[in-house]
């Protein structure tokens, strides 16, 4: 199972994550407003730290949607992920791939009352179409903010949403160290590759991310598999 950890701002939060055993790190850049978010002269130190650990994969989580934009950021900062983590359209996605050399990972959106709730639902054969490796289903507040919002996502609306994929797909939205088994069926699904965490690793409120809450979720998660890493 994967372990993605969202938002990091450090070097030292770059060797506390690969200590622990994450396989993603998610650095921002172009979110607007975002506490985590970063100037390209910052998001290429910290992907530099997270390549120095031969262990994290960092990953550019954008609402950017300017394609052109996003490769040249990509590549000042040598990163070959991408998290479209807005409401960027397949087009986006597609002029990323034309490139080649990157990994497109599309977050889908999901509201509190289910599947109908989710924008991107019947754009999911699109996205694939235009090359999106890798969905990250998350949820939706219900004052519409999507991101970091601590909201627990349905897990029967998430079941409804990947079934309509033919790729694989990463978990966000309100996960924690302690509720794995709300999610079962979820895990056990065939396309499920593992989790995407951001406020249950830090500090309430803050940009800090702590040890003992990455270890606490990384445990809670990975048990049920036997301590397996096994990704993507």
């Amino acid at each position: 199972m994967l372990v993605k950890i969202c938002g990091a701002t450090s070097t030292g939060d770059m060797e506390l994550l690969a200590s622990a055993g994450v396989d993603l790190v998610g650095v921002w850049h172009g979110v607007a407003g975002g506490r985590a978010d970063l100037s390209p002269q910052r998001l290429s130190a910290l992907v530099a730290a997270a390549h120095r650990t031969e262990r994290l994969r960092p990953v550019l989580v954008t609402f950017l949607n300017d394609a052109a934009a996003l490769r040249d950021t990509m590549a000042s900062a040598r990163v070959d992920w991408v998290q479209l983590h807005g409401y960027q359209t397949p087009g986006t996605v597609r002029a990323l791939k034309s490139s080649g050399g990157c990994t497109v990972v599309k977050v889908v959106h999901l509201g509190t009352k289910g599947p109908g709730t989710c924008p991107e639902l019947p754009l999911i054969p699109s996205y694939e179409r235009a090359g999106t490796d890798l969905f990250l289903v998350d949820a939706t507040a219900e004052d519409g903010r999507i991101g970091s919002t601590a909201q627990q996502v349905d897990g029967r609306g998430v079941l409804e949403v990947v079934e309509r994929m033919s790729r694989p797909f990463l978990l966000a939205g309100g996960i924690s160290g302690d509720n794995r088994p709300d999610y079962r069926a979820v895990v056990e699904h065939h396309l499920f590759r593992g989790i995407d965490v951001d406020t249950a690793a830090k500090d309430p409120g803050s940009c800090r991310i702590r040890a003992e809450r990455v270890t606490d979720v990384i445990r809670g998660w990975r048990a049920g598999d036997g301590g397996s890493e096994a990704g993507a």
